[in-house]
């Protein structure tokens, strides 16, 4: 009876051990294709989201250069004060000069005020 009963426990411990080889060697082969599942699924909205950060990046590099440009513009409308008060006292002496011409012109005598010779008054 010993027989028997040792095959039987040999039989067991065969199978057992050629289950473990067999789940061993497949192991790794289960977990790639569990990889391979996961990416499939997951892949098409990685993509979409990939896509939808460049579009943003895209118009927020738009929105910076626009904000950078118009900070350049006031600040070369403030930079440019000076030449606008030249202009603003240039055409006040041009205001002065066209009133005595016409008060000249009329006969009267002007109103006393500043006049500056001809080159002073283009600012030359």
């Amino acid at each position: 009876m010993e027989e028997p009963e040792m095959q039987l426990k040999g039989k067991k411990v065969t199978d057992k051990f050629t289950e473990s080889v067999y789940v061993l060697a497949n192991e790794p082969s289960v977990a790639l294709y569990r990889l391979q599942e996961h990416v499939r699924r997951s892949l098409p909205e990685l993509a979409q989201h990939k896509a939808d950060m460049q579009r943003w990046e895209e118009q927020s590099q738009g929105a910076i250069y626009t904000v950078e440009y118009a900070c350049s513009a006031v600040k070369n409308l403030v930079d440019s004060s000076a030449h606008f008060r030249s202009v603003e006292g240039l055409l006040k002496q041009a205001t002065n000069i066209r009133g005595h011409m016409n008060a000249a012109a009329q006969g009267h005598r002007p109103a006393p005020g500043p006049v500056l010779p001809p080159n002073k008054a283009l600012g030359t």
